[in-house]
């Protein structure tokens, strides 16, 4: 028996695509509704572990924030050193670095380096007054039975600072809660000065956010599921009526073919007529794509001015903040605010020159100029040096105080900011142990190669080049636009009629920027990498 026939046809087809579109809805939604479940998990588990890192940052920031109010005590002429540690313990007994929270600052004054017995004396600890004045050791255990103080000293003998995990009070409660604090060495005065949160606290911020992320999932998965059903619903209700209009329409199918022939005849009498009109839409389309293309661009320098900006409002900021510190303690003298000002004056200098440099980059009169290799890089590295002490980043500077270039400084300037940053970048996402940038320079009797060499493991992607294609990027959406060493490719390769390689090393990847010297013809250059 034939189950399809010209009659039931049209409802055998719509019933298959009520059954497809079913299952695939269907399919969808399970999917989505697990993936969504999945991606929170993860979305969790990496927003604690940058809850966690923010939380170790801000204790370093607070530490470092006081260091630098004693060494400016210190630094005082009027004032001798059992003053200033008087008010150094009177300050940090009086402030706490976050409202409504139970950090506090504490100090021990180092006796004994190695540890042991009677190792310091406690000088601050607001939670323990009972305790600030007398001797304390670093046997000393926590309630599970850890000995802490003697985990952070082995730290600060090492490195100087210590994060450290161990249980104890917390003020104004009964039980022992998990704390994680920051000891710094301040050698000045043989102290180990520290702060901590307590991790009850960070984990009641994590419960909060959680809660919320969760509601928000669920609530989109059930939206998502509403409109799924909704979707289904009106594709069921459509296929239905489109049933019914299926058999008039295969009845008018012959009127339609005969119709169809008439307008080929039409089109073909009428063919030139066509060919001009789709010509003069071709021409508009290519307008269009022209006009698009100039978007894009617009585009590019937009996301490059954002990328320049990006550290000096860093910078901006950490200054300002800085400034309201010492306001708020009345330490805001004339000296250190005009170093500020002009610190700050700096900054915004150069995201002014930035704005023009892209301005006019691909301006054809530009005029070259004469510069010290050595003194732009230094310029480019007052810029970047806050940034990479933050992150321990050693740069290593050897460079003929001689050397010098006929080209287009700015550039110049802007191509070695981009492979620094980079750097920097790769040095941090990979958390290398000592990490190292090192800048090299040479001249021959053609050109002059700097050399900008990091060991951050070196470029995994192949062929290497790739790495200066437009929007080629390893950072996620929200950390890099892929532009930079296009940018700084175009520069030193079209504008400075140069070369920009890169090649990885035993410890890292090795960039060379070579330039030629003024009155050379570059046809006639063999660049060479070392």
């Amino acid at each position: 028996m034939n189950l399809i026939t010209e009659k039931n046809l049209s409802k055998i087809i719509i019933y298959i695509f009520i059954i497809i579109m079913s299952s695939m809805i269907f399919a969808i939604s399970y999917f989505y509704v697990k993936n969504t479940y999945s991606e929170f998990e993860i979305q969790m588990e990496k927003f604690v572990s940058e809850y966690y890192f923010d939380k170790k940052k801000t204790l370093k920031k607070e530490i470092d924030t006081v260091i630098d109010i004693l060494n400016y005590n210190v630094a005082k002429e009027n004032i001798n050193e059992q003053e200033s540690k008087a008010d150094a313990i009177r300050l940090l007994n009086n402030i706490r670095f976050e409202e409504n929270k139970s950090n506090y600052f504490f100090v021990y004054d180092i006796k004994k380096i190695d540890g042991g017995d009677d190792f310091a004396r406690l000088v601050v600890n607001p939670n323990r007054p009972d305790l600030v004045g007398t001797l304390i050791s670093t046997n000393y255990t926590d309630a599970n039975g850890k000995k802490f103080r003697e985990d952070f000293l082995r730290d600060i003998r090492q490195k100087g600072e210590s994060f450290t995990q161990y249980a104890y009070t917390k003020p104004g409660d009964k039980d022992v809660k998990q704390k994680l604090s920051y000891f710094k060495f301040y050698e000045e005065w043989n102290w180990v000065i520290a702060v901590g949160v307590y991790t009850d606290d960070i984990e009641k911020e994590l419960a909060i956010k959680r809660a919320d992320l969760e509601k928000r999932v669920k609530s989109q998965v059930a939206q998502n599921i509403v409109l799924f059903l909704m979707f289904l619903s009106i594709a069921i209700l459509i296929s239905i009526a489109i049933s019914q209009k299926i058999d008039d329409i295969l009845n008018k199918y012959k009127q339609k073919v005969i119709q169809n022939e008439n307008e080929l005849r039409e089109l073909n009498q009428t063919l030139e007529n066509r060919v001009k009109e789709e010509i003069e839409k071709n021409r508009e389309k290519e307008q269009l794509l022209v006009q698009k293309s100039k978007l894009i661009a617009l585009g590019e320098m937009i996301s490059n001015i954002a990328h320049q900006w990006r550290q000096p409002l860093s910078e901006l900021s950490s200054i300002l903040m800085f400034i309201k510190f010492k306001h708020s303690i009345g330490a805001l003298d004339n000296e250190t605010m005009n170093k500020k000002s002009s610190e700050a004056d700096i900054v915004i200098e150069y995201m002014s020159q930035t704005i023009d440099d892209f301005r006019n980059f691909f301006m054809p009169k530009k005029a070259k100029e004469n510069f010290n290799v050595y003194k732009i890089v230094k310029l480019v590295m007052s810029i970047v040096s806050s940034n990479l002490k933050s992150y321990n980043i050693d740069v290593q500077i050897d460079i003929d105080k001689k050397i010098k270039l006929n080209t287009y400084v700015n550039e110049y300037e802007q191509v070695l900011l981009n492979i620094i940053n980079n750097a920097r970048d790769v040095l941090i996402e990979k958390q290398i142990v000592n990490p190292c940038i090192k800048i090299t320079a040479y001249e021959k009797d053609e050109y002059v190669v700097l050399y900008i060499e990091d060991n951050g493991g070196g470029i995994t992607v192949e062929p290497k080049g790739k790495i200066f294609e437009p929007y080629f990027t390893t950072k996620s959406d929200s950390d890099g636009t892929g532009i930079g060493l296009y940018m700084s490719k175009i520069i030193v390769d079209k504008n400075m009629k140069g070369k920009l390689t890169v090649r990885n090393t035993q410890d890292g990847a090795k960039f060379a920027i070579f330039v030629p010297k003024e009155n050379v013809d570059v046809k006639n250059i063999n660049f060479e990498m070392n």
